[in-house]
């Protein structure tokens, strides 16, 4: 059974430098394992995390054109690697700097999605969320989702001033710390 939509409770919840959130999902993001890290984080129970759609912890915080740009990279069968903030299933959020890759079978098929998802760098959440105000207060400017999300796009390849969004995501990562 999926828990009831959480609202935000400010409080901020950290997880180890030396520990990785791992969730794997099917081709439509419906969540097929969940490791012990995520559980504790995300204060859900195996019950109630497999089987529901990733976005079970999706913030509100959290800028719609930045999945729009995650699940474009990935229906090209990139990987990429993000900032994002969740919501877990008490109120409290966390940052986490995610890597998704599409997961294939032998033949190339798509099976689903696989995310490793490690702290961010302290420093790096500041500009994040920062980026991520401004692109959500163009958002929220929309009535119509697609024009939110293509208002936000084009916002953040201004922000990005000729960088690409990977491009951005490392050169906030601290040299030696590099996943």
């Amino acid at each position: 059974m999926r828990p009831s939509r959480t609202s935000p409770s400010g409080v901020e919840r950290r997880f180890g430098d030396d520990e990785l959130i791992v969730t794997k999902t099917d081709s439509r993001g419906v969540i097929t394992y969940a490791n012990d890290v995520f559980l504790r984080v995300s204060a859900l129970t195996e019950a109630e995390a497999v089987g529901q759609p990733h976005n079970l912890i999706r913030h509100p915080a959290m800028p719609r054109a930045i999945f729009d740009l995650l699940w474009e990279t990935l229906r090209d069968g990139q990987e990429i690697f993000a900032y994002v903030v969740n919501l877990a299933a008490d109120g409290a959020h966390y940052w986490v700097l995610a890597h998704v890759t599409p997961s294939l079978d032998a033949t190339g098929r798509l099976l689903g999605y696989h995310s490793s998802r490690r702290a961010p760098a302290p420093a790096a959440v500041a500009p994040v969320r920062r980026l991520y105000e401004e692109l959500l207060a163009v958002e929220a400017g929309h009535a119509r989702p697609a024009d939110a999300v293509a208002a936000s796009r084009a916002l953040l390849t201004e922000r990005l001033a000729g960088q690409t969004y990977d491009e951005f995501v490392w050169s906030l990562i601290p040299l030696g710390d590099a996943a």
